[in-house]
């Protein structure tokens, strides 16, 4: 929470200088200490879905131990789900009519699948402008992840994603760009990322559609970008939700597709994820599989159990850094009517008075 700047210190100019948040004290006045509420548009598949709900429910919850939060999980009807994940939905999700209706202080939009180049043409595309659309008027900041990110900057920005030579897979080191604004006080100046996809919106990109970067990486690209109005929009082209074992689940599951003929190659690595040890494992894991394969024999079981102790977790508490600093700038400029966007006086178009 926010420190209020009660009388002519130095220090509290200072500290705003910096990008700590400093309340003024009319604005302090006309804060109502109150619960936020969290819409979270779950697009990823069934298997992953339940998954996902976590990752950004801890994210969420870890962020800051004062506030109340009530996260609201929806999705898409026009996405296809098993019989399963729809009755996990109908039991728990809530239809975006309501959350219409309801209203909401931010929105965290996650990625999703998509089978082909094309997100113009995917099922989701027409609903999901709907909610970026109504989110923009009526809820004080949207978070965009992965793929939610490329399909608002197409739509809203004009800026389409580009294929990659090779799928960016891995945990890369990021440095923060802007050290002034407040979404990153007191965060990492240097962490970690794991990033997981075949496109890129490039800083060019970003910057021409004049978004403001805030974190990137020389080998990943960028991962932390604002709207120009400086807070309404936030885009992460990586993944910081991921859990630790993330990616070790998708290079599992990359190994059995290889091992079902999904896929002609043996997969690679993820970048700077797996230690000596771990690597070792699975290169035995590796021949035992192919030599199996040859013979048309059953391929052996994962070692899944032998490489959980030899991965490390470098990007989570940088996350809850960035999250914790979003939830509190939310704090600070929304309306206590969760249907209305900002509380009185806040300028739409500079929400944090940064002077954009």
């Amino acid at each position: 929470m926010p420190i209020v700047a009660h009388n002519a210190l130095p220090t509290f100019s200072r500290l705003k200088q910096e990008g700590q948040q400093i309340l003024d004290p009319h604005q302090a006045l006309h804060q109502d200490i109150r619960e936020l509420h969290i819409g979270l548009l779950n697009m990823m598949p069934d298997a992953a879905l339940a998954a996902t709900e976590r990752q950004f429910f801890r994210l969420i919850g870890q962020s800051n131990q004062i506030a109340q939060f009530y996260v609201h999980p929806f999705t898409l009807d026009a996405l296809k789900r098993s019989r399963d994940a729809r009755a996990h939905i109908d039991s728990y999700y809530e239809p975006f009519e309501r959350i219409r209706e309801e209203g909401l202080d931010a929105l965290i939009i996650t990625g999703a699948n998509v089978t082909g180049p094309d997100l113009s043409a995917e099922p989701f595309w027409e609903p999901l402008i709907e909610v970026v659309d109504w989110a923009y008027d009526n809820v004080c900041s949207t978070l965009c992840s992965c793929l939610a990110t490329h399909a608002v900057l197409e739509f809203r920005y004009g800026q389409r994603r580009r294929p990659l030579p090779e799928k960016r897979w891995g945990v890369f080191p990021h440095h923060v760009v802007d050290r002034s604004h407040p979404l990153v006080a007191n965060v990492n100046t240097r962490f970690d990322v794991p990033h997981s996809r075949f496109n890129d919106i490039s800083r060019e990109q970003f910057v021409s559609a004049g978004l403001k970067v805030l974190a990137e990486s020389d080998a990943a690209g960028v991962h932390l970008a604002v709207s120009p109005d400086g807070f309404r929009q936030v885009f992460f082209q990586g993944h910081p939700e991921y859990d630790t074992i993330s990616l070790l689940k998708e290079y599992k599951r990359e190994v059995k597709r290889f091992a079902t003929g999904a896929r002609p190659d043996y997969p690679p690595f993820p970048e700077s994820y797996f230690g000596l040890q771990s690597r070792a494992i699975l290169d035995e894991h590796r021949a035992r599989a192919q030599a199996v394969l040859e013979h048309g024999q059953e391929v052996p079981g994962f070692p899944e159990p032998h490489l959980l102790a030899g991965l490390h977790n470098t990007w989570h508490d940088t996350a809850e850094g960035v999250v914790g600093n979003w939830m509190g700038l939310i704090y600070c400029v929304t309306n206590n009517d969760r249907k209305l966007a900002f509380m009185s006086g806040v300028d739409p178009d500079d929400p944090l008075n940064l002077g954009v």
